[in-house]
């Protein structure tokens, strides 16, 4: 499990906050967009927390 929260500068569709929660957690991206669009179907406030995340998560440096 990777230490830290970052979105990547590669591999990243719209704002990264799915392919870097995929590497915090040691899953695939992928999957990790298939779990945020699942959820989507559902409910509550998950594209507010996605943009949220987008904010407050900072991007990935070299």
């Amino acid at each position: 499990m990777a230490s830290s929260l970052v979105r990547p500068s590669h591999g990243r569709w719209i704002g990264g906050v799915c392919a870097g929660l995929a590497r915090r957690f040691g899953m695939s991206a992928n999957t990790m967009r298939l779990i945020f669009v699942i959820s989507c179907l559902l409910p509550g406030p998950q594209i507010l927390i996605y943009i949220a995340l987008w904010i407050m998560v900072p991007a990935e440096k070299y």
